[in-house]
């Protein structure tokens, strides 16, 4: 995976500030801080985030295609304009059946609750 950091204090257009990589899944961040993570991500057809399972809620937003999120062995298909929170402690996979590009936040603070 490919990774570069945007610059702060500048308007960009998101779908716009990453582009596709054949045979490659791209990440630029956008906040890395210890308490959270937002990155911008592109997918080439066919590729795949191998399963994971973190501790931390995913906000997941579909910004360009479609995308096959597979959460606990279901299959949720998602398309330009839609987003859905991965569940902490559960099993997921990122599939791209075709291209696209997405914007993934994960929350590490307010677990302690």
């Amino acid at each position: 995976m490919i990774q570069a950091e945007i610059e702060k204090s500048k308007a960009v257009i998101t779908v716009e500030i990453i582009e596709y990589e054949p045979h490659a899944v791209v990440s630029k961040t956008i906040i890395n801080k210890t308490t959270g993570k937002v990155n911008v991500m592109s997918f080439d057809i066919g590729e795949t985030l191998v399963e994971t399972t973190i501790p931390f809620d995913s906000f997941v937003q579909i910004i360009e295609g479609r995308a096959e999120i597979v959460i606990a062995d279901i299959s949720h298909n998602l398309e330009t304009g839609e987003s859905m929170i991965i569940p902490a402690h559960t099993s997921n996979i990122v599939r791209a059946n075709e291209r696209f590009k997405m914007i993934l936040t994960v929350i590490k603070s307010g677990y302690e609750s």
